[in-house]
């Protein structure tokens, strides 16, 4: 395949109509103010001299549309978090921690698992304000602590990506740095249905990708990131971007200029950002329940171990969510992902979370093309250009002991299942196994409120 340019913006054609709505005036004599009941009602009186949290680019959609970076999440999305008002500022604070043992080749059948003690975590805090009133401020921070459990990260079989002692970590995920975002935004709304905005972060995410597998509601009660995660969302965490945007009704188009080099293996350092890379992405949200987005980019020198490689990368995504009876819900997501380099690599993933009461039931099914040095193969036994398929299985649940407005404490087990090409037999043995048990903390559930 011809390397090429790719495309930098996205163009639509889409007709837009902005329809007139009725202002219906409340009549004081037919309409009467239930003071009793206001006085119970926290949420009417924490709100009464101030609007609801909106979205974080725009003062005219809901708070749940928010995913990570500058991506769209269904507005159906359930949240979890701590809501914190104030005469100007509002604040949410989120997060996630999985305290867990995680054996990634429980019957021994090859000589690549591992197995460890560990606890995936990540926290994060947002703010916004109202600047005149059109105008929209917000700033974020996510943290996470990763590191601190070992710089190679935790075992997970056929993985790859980023570097250990200058060597590529494979059969790991890598951990993510102290600081995975520190980004401001500001968006002005031009009407209720076009707003323009502008996201600055050091470090922050490209408008390359779905919504991070962390903020996904349909991955977020397993502990694990995707083996796809390079193949869409690997630029989470990037030390330099910017992105610019509008949104026209249903749609938004953003694109970024951002620093193409992964994180190197100091996750507590800040790196020299270098704005070498690009990328353009489609976002389109028809209903309240269904969120899809296209994208393109370009990445320059992505892998500190093969700094001579680029990267062209392809995303595109559906993400579902619908809210079921009794506070119950299901969240779906839908994504393809294609590097390519010196070859094309292909990734698909389908992943699923069914919340009912206390339990949860989540579920990935992954396939993911991987190449000899992405594996860190003795590259003189394969072609240039061979390409390794993987497939992967996993379910789990989770229990929540403990739901107190304070936080959410649940017990859960997953399971893994893996079928890669035989030619990678004599490493991963036929079929290995995973098996992994945790304790996971997080948010209580927040009550969504009417834009």
């Amino acid at each position: 395949m011809k390397k090429k340019a790719i495309l930098f913006s996205l163009f639509i054609s889409c007709k837009i109509i902005l329809a007139q709505h009725d202002h219906h005036h409340m009549n004081s004599d037919t309409v009467k103010m239930d003071h009793s009941r206001m006085k119970h009602d926290t949420t009417l009186m924490e709100m009464h001299d101030m609007p609801p949290m909106s979205h974080a680019f725009s003062l005219n959609l809901p708070m749940s549309r928010n995913g990570s970076g500058t991506g769209w999440l269904p507005d159906s999305t359930p949240m979890y978090g701590y809501m914190i008002h104030r005469k100007k500022w509002m604040y949410m604070i989120h997060g996630n921690i999985f305290i867990r043992y995680n054996n990634q080749d429980v019957f021994n059948k090859g000589s690549r698992g591992g197995e460890k003690f560990d606890a995936v975590n990540w926290l994060m805090a947002m703010g916004q304000r109202r600047v005149g009133k059109k105008g929209l401020f917000r700033f974020n921070v996510m943290m996470s602590l990763d590191a601190i459990f070992g710089g190679n990260g935790y075992p997970l079989l056929f993985q790859t990506g980023e570097s250990w002692k200058n060597e590529p970590l494979v059969d790991r995920q890598h951990p993510h740095d102290l600081f995975s975002e520190l980004s401001i935004a500001y968006t002005h709304a031009v009407n209720k249905k076009t707003d323009v905005f502008i996201y600055a972060g050091y470090p922050g995410e490209p408008a390359l990708g779905s919504v991070a597998f962390m903020h996904r509601m349909s991955s977020v009660y397993g502990p694990d990131a995707p083996l796809s995660h390079h193949w869409n969302d690997g630029t989470h965490i990037t030390f330099g971007v910017l992105t610019g945007g509008i949104r026209l009704g249903k749609f938004k188009i953003d694109g970024s200029s951002f620093t193409g080099r992964e994180p190197n293996e100091n996750r507590y350092d800040f790196e020299v950002p270098r704005f070498d890379s690009y990328s353009g992405r489609l976002s389109y949200n028809p209903n309240p329940y269904l969120s899809f987005q296209i994208s393109e980019g370009f990445i320059k020198s992505p892998e500190e171990t093969r700094p001579e490689e680029n990267v062209y990368r392809t995303t595109a995504s559906i993400v579902y969510s619908r809210p079921l009876k009794k506070g119950n819900f299901l969240n779906v997501t839908a994504l393809w992902g294609l590097n390519h380099t010196h070859s094309d690599e292909h990734a698909a993933l389908f992943e699923a979370a069914w919340v009912i009461k206390r339990l949860s039931v989540y579920g990935r099914c992954e396939y993911v093309q991987k190449s000899a040095e992405e594996l860190n193969l003795d590259q003189t036994k394969y072609d240039h250009e061979a390409v390794f398929s993987v497939n992967a299985l996993s379910l789990g649940l989770g229990y929540d002991v403990i739901q107190s407005k304070a936080f959410r404490m649940s017990l859960g087990a997953q399971g893994s299942y893996y079928s890669a090409d035989s030619r990678l037999n004599s490493l991963y043995g036929r079929n290995p196994s995973a098996v992994e048990i945790f304790i996971r903390l997080y948010p209580p559930r927040m009550k969504m409120m009417k834009m």
